[in-house]
């Protein structure tokens, strides 16, 4: 009986969870490109990134969640896609951040497709949020997830 209510209680919780930390639409990211300048060691922020990601032939993409410098008291997500063809590549992509402790989401951008240039880069930019908490990101490029940050 005991195990029964512990149980209920349990999936209760996590059904509140999942419901409060989930927002009803995504909004509109922005593409900004690169060309051949890697774009975090071009920054002043501070950029925490997962690992890189193949998401097509010689195209690999990456999510990162960024705090702005000096106070950081702005966070942003991002989507970097590096395009090593000598061809011209389309992705669509999305981020979403999201509060290290509370696990609310602070934010979810998609950005529609575009073309990233023959050997360069690309980012998919959400909006920046002042938030002075811990954050993570964790995003899709051309369908593919791209797994979860570290903490910013």
């Amino acid at each position: 009986m005991r195990a029964k209510r512990t149980i209920a209680v349990i999936s209760a919780l996590l059904g509140l969870i999942l419901s409060t930390a989930v927002p009803a639409s995504a909004a509109t990211g922005t593409w900004v490109p690169y060309g051949n300048d890697n774009p975090i060691t071009g920054s002043a922020s501070k950029w925490v990134c997962a690992a890189s990601k193949t998401i097509s032939t010689n195209v690999v993409a990456q999510v990162c969640a960024i705090r702005s410098p000096n106070s950081g008291d702005y966070v942003q997500g991002a989507v970097i896609v590096r395009n090593n063809r000598s061809s011209l590549f389309s992705t669509t992509a999305s981020v979403e951040v999201r509060d290290r402790f509370t696990l609310d989401t602070l934010g979810i951008w998609e950005c529609p497709s575009s073309g990233v240039g023959a050997n360069s880069w690309s980012v998919c930019f959400g909006s920046t949020t002042h938030w002075l908490y811990q954050v993570y990101a964790l995003g899709y490029a051309k369908g593919e997830y791209l797994n979860m940050t570290g903490v910013a």
